[in-house]
C-alpha cells in the first residue's frame, strides 16, 4: 500500500424526507440561490416545486440555470458564472444526476475565478476557491454528489474533459426520488458505478486487502440489486441500496493507497466528445474490450475478479480462462441489464477512430494497470467497433 492522504468535507443526508433539512442547510451558506438542473424531470414528479417552496420559505433570491446536457458543455457552465457573477450568488444548488452536480461544481469554481472557467478543464489553472454547493440527488451513478470530480464538453473544440473542482458542502439523497428515473437510465447508472469500482481495483499495488474487499463487496451488491431495482423501480430499499453504492463507488473511500487506472474513462470521454453519447453507454461497450486487452499485465487480479465477484468455478480452467470467464461475466452482465455492447449500437463505425484516439492520449500515455499509447486505445476501439 502507498502512503495516501484523504479527506472528504461532504455532509450526506439519506432518506425519505431529509429535503425538509434544506432550509436550514441553506441559510448556513446564504440566501442568493442558483437553482441548476436538467430538462425539467424534477417538475414531472413535484421535485421542483417542493424545492421553490423550501426556498421561499427560507426568504430565498432564486436564479435558474436549466437545461444542463447529458453531457454538459462548457457553453451552459460559462452561462450560469455569468449569473452568479452578475447576482452575488451565494449557494448554488444542483437537483439532478452526475451531469447537473458536474455543471454545478464547473459554475461554482468559475464563479470565483476571473479566467475563463475551461481553464481548470484545459490544465492550465487549478481551482484554488469556489462558491458552495448543495445537491439534491435524482440519478444514482456518478458519485459526484460526494466528490470533487467533474466533467465538461466543450463542444466547439470536440473535447470532453474532467477537473479535480470543488466537494458538494451537502448533498441530500433521498431514493424515492429515484423512482421515476427511466429504465435506461437506471441501467446506464449501474454500469456507471461498476465501472467507476473496475477502474479503482484493477491495480498491481500490493497489501491492499482492505480495499480489494471493499471493491468485491461493491460490486457484488451492485449485481445482486440491480436486477431488483430495474424489476421493481419502487422497491425503496434497493434503490437506497444502489443509490448509496454509486455515492461509495466514488467517494474516495475504496481505494486510498492504492494506484487506479482511469484509462476506459478517458476513452469514453473522447468518444462522447465526438458522438454525445450516454457516458455509461460507452463504459459498457468499452471496459470489457480494456479488460481482455490488458488483463495479462495481471492475470491474476483477473482471475481473484472472476472468482470472488462473479463466482466463477475454478475447477479445471486454466489462468487465461479462468481470468476470461471474469471478462465474459461481466459482459453477460451487461447484456442482461440492457447496457449496449458495440459502438454499432450508437451508429459509430470507424472514420474517427484514429481521432479519438489522439484525443484519449493528447496528455500522454493513460492508464495505471497498463500505460496505453495512441495505438493501444486505436486497437481497444477497433475492438469495440
Amino acid at each position: 500500500m502507498i502512503n495516501f492522504q484523504i479527506q472528504n468535507p461532504t455532509e450526506i443526508l439519506f432518506g425519505k424526507d431529509q429535503i425538509t433539512q434544506l432550509p436550514t442547510k441553506v441559510k448556513e451558506y446564504g440566501t442568493k440561490i442558483l437553482l441548476v438542473y436538467g430538462g425539467g424531470s424534477i417538475k414531472g414528479f413535484g421535485l421542483y416545486d417542493k424545492v421553490i417552496e423550501l426556498l421561499q420559505a427560507a426568504d430565498c433570491e432564486i436564479h435558474e440555470l436549466a437545461g444542463v446536457e447529458p453531457n454538459p458543455r462548457l457553453s451552459t457552465v460559462q452561462k450560469g458564472v455569468q449569473i452568479c457573477k452578475d447576482n452575488q450568488v451565494e449557494l448554488i444548488l444542483a437537483v439532478g444526476g452526475g451531469s447537473v452536480i458536474d455543471a454545478a461544481k464547473a459554475v461554482a469554481v468559475g464563479a470565483t475565478y476571473d479566467g475563463d472557467v475551461w481553464d481548470f478543464y484545459d490544465k492550465t489553472a487549478v481551482a484554488q476557491s469556489a462558491l458552495p454547493l448543495g445537491v439534491i440527488l435524482t440519478l444514482a451513478a456518478t458519485g459526484s454528489e460526494m466528490n470533487r470530480g467533474s466533467v465538461v464538453t466543450n463542444w466547439e473544440l470536440k473535447e470532453k474533459r474532467g477537473a479535480g473542482t470543488t466537494f458538494p458542502s451537502f448533498s441530500i439523497l433521498d431514493p424515492t426520488y429515484t423512482y421515476s428515473v427511466p429504465k435506461d437510465q437506471t441501467m446506464y447508472g449501474i454500469v456507471d458505478m461498476m465501472s467507476h469500482v473496475f477502474e479503482q481495483y484493477f491495480s498491481h499495488t500490493e497489501h491492499i486487502q482492505v480495499q480489494t474487499r471493499s471493491c468485491e463487496g461493491l460490486l457484488k451488491t451492485i449485481v445482486e440489486y440491480a436486477p431488483k431495482v430495474l424489476a421493481d423501480p419502487e422497491d425503496y430499499d434497493a434503490r437506497a441500496t444502489i443509490m448509496y453504492a454509486g455515492t461509495v463507488a466514488l467517494n474516495g473511500q475504496l481505494t486510498p493507497g492504492v494506484e487506479t487506472d482511469w484509462a476506459s474513462h478517458a476513452i469514453e470521454h473522447a468518444v462522447s466528445a465526438i458522438y454525445d453519447i450516454p457516458h455509461a453507454g460507452g463504459l459498457a461497450i468499452l471496459f470489457p474490450n480494456w479488460m481482455k486487452y490488458v488483463y495479462k499485465e495481471n492475470t491474476d487480479r483477473f482471475k481473484r475478479f472472476a472468482v470472488e465477484v462473479w463466482n466463477v468455478d475454478p475447477a479445471g480452467k486454466t489462468d487465461d480462462e479462468l481470468a476470461l470467464a471474469g471478462i465474459e461475466a461481466t459482459r453477460t452482465f451487461f447484456d442482461q441489464i440492457g447496457a449496449p455492447s458495440r459502438l454499432a449500437d450508437y451508429d459509430i463505425k470507424n472514420e474517427h477512430l484514429d481521432q479519438m484516439a489522439s484525443h484519449a492520449t493528447r496528455f500522454g500515455t493513460i492508464g495505471g494497470f497498463k500505460k496505453l499509447e495512441k495505438e493501444d486505445v486505436l486497437q481497444i476501439l477497433e475492438m469495440s467497433l
